[in-house]
């Protein structure tokens, strides 16, 4: 069937679409019905089944007779190691895991939260949490012992699983001491802590609440799969509020199950015994969906990749990784994308590497500009797919479906709404906008399975967060438009489309401009305030390795650039060369931040931060324009 049809089977009956994809998922007790509709605004997906998410995931692999396919891959240029794990292999050590956890006194629905590296482990350990109906939140590691122990108090886990540290290129994380900090800083207190001590660092244990991750599973019985209702929350995720509080998103068992599932084949098209790389890290919502529990319930080999794109040891690591273990599709961030280009401006370091098994390259988490897009494609012949979705979703709202059909690519866009999705742009009044027309990405309710159905201890704020601004739809945050073909833009957050002289104007179309300036290897707009015109841009470029214009040079042919493509009407006359832009781990460029600091507003740095020195470069930039001149 072509895309055009199976979106159009959804829209007319998405009961009987929905339904459908559940036969691919080895229930205990089977759903009679997909929605449940009767606490509507609040949907739930396969209310009435029985089912467990570590067994689709690991056992009904090895039931099937293909326990000696590889199951996870874990490749580490920081440590200089590699090994493989098989399906028969992860789940004798995810049910040893589960068994230990158990005896310790670890049931369904009780919390335990995550703290790790990439490592093998931390998969077992959220896979163990799941074989047991137990709800794991993981930590991106390293966190600040102040955040971790906010969300320590907010999901209450009744132990706490982490490493003993983490190895980044130039330096080791210790982790534990974070841990102890943290769990002194909370109200609540974990009942234990299993510790997986690393060769780095071998960290000292706390007698009575901590644990040796090897020594307290010997001499335990294995744990059987423990089937949770369909709505059974099979994971909480942080992600950052607008207020500082943390969001925790919670993901339901089936739908999780069944959203996956359908994604490996029809969004990314790979079947069972392909390799899949998702190069993120389980604490992203990226990890859970594409490195953890998607590869392996579809039957794939999955990669844990410890390690840049850049500097472990160069710009080509991702291109040995994919060659090495015969990648068949590859999910990166653009941000990696582009700190390679900048490194390998002509994408030479491709050349040493047999890429043969590499058939698509997709990319998602922060906007992917058209000349990132158009350097992939060169340097690796193949189709480069951008897509879109949330940590919220779980999984694409919009993408080019290459298992069902692949559909042709407009560069800038991320192509198609998904089945589930009846995505729709939005005027001020809440009014769906004629194609073409700038306004608010909102999905029209109910979510399609695998979304989130609320957020942790928090239904008031679930409701006021994502609900309110336009009822009847899930707000996205985001701002974009719709073309006449259907193809969906996302041009920025919500909060950084500007208003200059009374235009709304989006920052990620003038991103688009700075960045097919050939000297120019990443950027970022901004607007500031502007006493007579309300927000006037300013842009932030990070200049290609080996670049020999001037900065000057560089500013002014940007400036004629967007002049050229967008017109007077951008009013943009500033920019700023600078080393490195102010991101979180997972790629995303902090702008909000970038604003606040230029409008010498009060603003704290996010725990997400990747480094946070390169705010203080941002604010001496902005001081040789007059501005920046308060306090953080």
């Amino acid at each position: 069937m072509a895309y055009a049809d199976v979106y159009a089977g959804w829209k007319a009956n998405p009961e009987a679409f929905w339904m459908e994809q559940s036969k691919s998922i080895d229930w205990h007790s089977a759903p009679t019905h997909a929605l449940n509709a009767t606490r509507a605004p609040f949907y739930e997906w396969y209310t009435d089944s029985m089912v467990n998410t570590c067994w689709n995931a690991v056992d009904r692999h090895v039931e099937a007779g293909r326990g000696a396919q590889i199951a996870i891959i874990h490749d580490s240029p920081v440590t200089r190691t590699k090994h493989s794990i098989t399906y028969a292999e992860l789940r004798n050590r995810v049910a040893s895991l589960a068994g230990a956890l158990r005896a310790k006194g670890v049931e369904k629905g009780d919390r335990v939260l995550i703290y790790m590296p990439m490592v093998p482990e931390a998969l077992e350990a959220m896979l163990a949490c799941a074989r047991l109906g137990a709800v794991h939140s993981v930590v991106f590691g390293g966190f600040a012992a102040s955040e971790l122990a906010v969300r320590i108090d907010d999901c209450k886990p009744k132990a706490i699983i982490a490493a003993s540290c983490g190895v980044e290129p130039s330096r080791v994380i210790h982790y534990k001491p974070l841990l102890d900090g943290a769990i002194d800083m909370a109200t609540h207190k974990p009942d234990f802590c299993v510790i997986f001590q690393r060769e780095q660092e071998v960290a000292k244990l706390i007698e009575g609440r901590d644990v040796s991750w090897h020594g307290f599973q010997y001499g335990v019985e294995p744990a059987d799969c423990v089937p949770v209702p369909g709505n059974h929350p099979a994971y909480i995720l942080y992600t950052s509020g607008t207020t500082g509080a943390p969001k925790g998103v919670v993901r339901a068992t089936a739908g999780h199950l069944v959203a996956l599932n359908w994604t490996m084949k029809n969004v990314y098209n790979v079947d069972t015994g392909d390799v899949f790389w998702a190069a993120s890290d389980v604490g992203w919502v990226v990890g859970h969906s594409y490195i953890c529990y998607g590869p392996l319930i579809a039957g794939c080999t999955t990669i844990v990749f410890e390690g840049k794109p850049v500097g472990t040891p160069d710009a080509g690591t991702f291109w040995r990784v994919i060659a090495e273990h015969k990648v068949k599709s590859f999910f990166t961030a653009p941000t990696a994308l582009r700190a390679i280009k900048r490194d390998d401006p002509q994408g030479k370091l491709v050349a040493d590497y047999n890429l043969s098994n590499l058939k698509t390259l997709y990319l998602a988490g922060e906007r992917a500009d058209p000349d990132t897009i158009n350097w992939a494609m060169t340097a690796l012949k193949i189709p480069v797919i951008d897509h879109w979705w949330q940590t919220e979703t779980g999984w694409a709202i919009a993408a080019n479906p290459m298992g069902i059909e692949a559909l042709p690519v407009k560069i800038g866009s991320p192509s198609v709404p998904m089945p589930g999705y009846d995505v729709q742009v939005l005027d001020e009044g809440g009014h769906p906008a004629p194609p073409g027309t700038l306004g608010a990405i909102a999905v029209k309710l109910p979510l399609p399975p695998g979304t989130l159905p609320t957020l942790w201890n928090a239904e008031d704020r679930f409701e006021k967060s994502y609900l309110t601004t336009y009822p009847g739809y899930y707000e996205t945050g985001d701002a974009g438009y719709i073309d006449d073909d259907g193809y969906l833009y996302i041009m920025a957050r919500t909060d950084d489309v500007i208003n200059v002289a009374g235009h709304r104007l989006s920052t990620g179309a003038m991103e688009e401009v700075l960045a097919s300036h050939p000297d120019v290897a990443e950027c970022a707009v901004i607007g500031v305030a502007d006493q007579l015109k309300g927000q006037s841009p300013l842009g932030f470029l990070c200049l290609n390795a080996g670049t020999t214009k001037s900065d000057a040079d560089v500013i002014a042919e940007c400036v004629k650039l967007m002049r050229a493509r967008i017109g007077p009407v951008a009013d943009f006359k500033r920019a700023l060369v600078i080393q490195r832009l102010p991101k979180t781990r997972s790629g995303k460029i902090l702008r909000s931040t970038m604003v606040k600091i230029a409008d010498s507003a009060p603003f704290k740095a996010p725990a997400t931060i990747e480094d946070p020195a390169a705010l203080d470069e941002i604010r001496t930039a902005l001081q040789t324009l007059g501005l920046a001149n308060g306090t953080a």
